[in-house]
């Protein structure tokens, strides 16, 4: 059983303004640390910044409004910036060597045939109407709730004799959209990582921080052994898994850079 959400639902839309600000401290900084928290609906975006970078000066503050209108697809949004300093003992972590950013728990487990299969159908339906879209696969029924689309369009798109039951849009035609609904970052972690949700988001955090490199590395691992991993780290940690820190971070970046960045990493978390 699994439940999918396309880039267009408000979570989303919310972890990719927290990606593409992510992305803006690593075009500044070769080495950033940020924490990025997203609330956006109904004409408004808050936005809180804990970082080592200056995100006050006018330039940086006219990028991340940029951001927020191209990602939110609303010209003149009300962008409200709460940029503040890391905290000293979470900085002083970092200054000697690349070390855990966080105490956590992480969990990678291999994608089933029905997650892989979801996420198919949801990147279809996107690629196709570009508007918010939730979708459930669970025991061979398909549950679509597809916005700014008619049935028999969204019909068309999908195999519906594969399923022994496929609903669309139970409630009829919706628009959908951060004016219907409000968004979150990091509030739709099981439609980012399927069976390997913990307790640790995905979204708005550079490298450093175990809640993006140990999930991804752990996430990556399980897919490759086809096996279950669980980890845990300490704030400080220089070792995971058996490999230094470091490493485990160059691997998460490697990830992140060929998916194309934060931002577009988060479209869709890890499938």
């Amino acid at each position: 059983m699994i439940e999918k959400v396309n880039a267009g639902h408000p979570d989303k839309v919310a972890d990719r303004i927290a990606g593409a600000i992510v992305d803006l401290a690593y075009k500044i900084d070769r080495n950033p640390k940020i924490a990025v928290e997203v609330l956006i609906g109904h004409y408004e975006c808050h936005i809180i910044i804990e970082s080592n970078i200056n995100f006050d000066k006018i330039d940086r503050r006219l990028k991340v409004e940029d951001a927020v209108e191209r990602i939110s697809g609303i010209p003149y949004i009300q962008t409200h910036i709460k940029s503040v300093e890391q905290d000293a003992h979470l900085a002083d972590n970092q200054k000697e060597e690349i070390r855990c950013g966080d105490n956590g728990i992480f969990k990678g487990v291999p994608l089933t045939d029905e997650e892989k299969e979801l996420s198919e159908i949801a990147h279809k339906l996107w690629n196709k109407f570009q508007s918010d879209g939730k979708y459930i696969l669970a025991d061979n029924e398909l549950i679509i709730c597809q916005s700014n689309a008619k049935y028999n369009e969204i019909l068309n798109e999908i195999n519906a004799l594969k399923y022994k039951n496929v609903v669309i849009n139970p409630l009829g035609e919706w628009k959908g959209g951060i004016n219907v609904d409000t968004g979150a970052t990091n509030r739709k972690l099981g439609s980012d990582m399927g069976g390997s949700v913990t307790g640790g988001g995905l979204h708005g955090k550079d490298l450093s921080k175990a809640d993006v490199a140990v999930n991804i590395y752990a996430f990556l691992k399980a897919q490759e052994t086809g096996k279950l991993v669980e980890l845990h780290c300490a704030i400080g940690d220089t070792e995971i898994d058996g490999k230094p820190y470091a490493e485990i971070v160059e691997i998460a970046k490697d990830y992140i850079q060929k998916v194309g960045g934060f931002e577009k990493f988060a479209e869709w978390g890890m499938f």
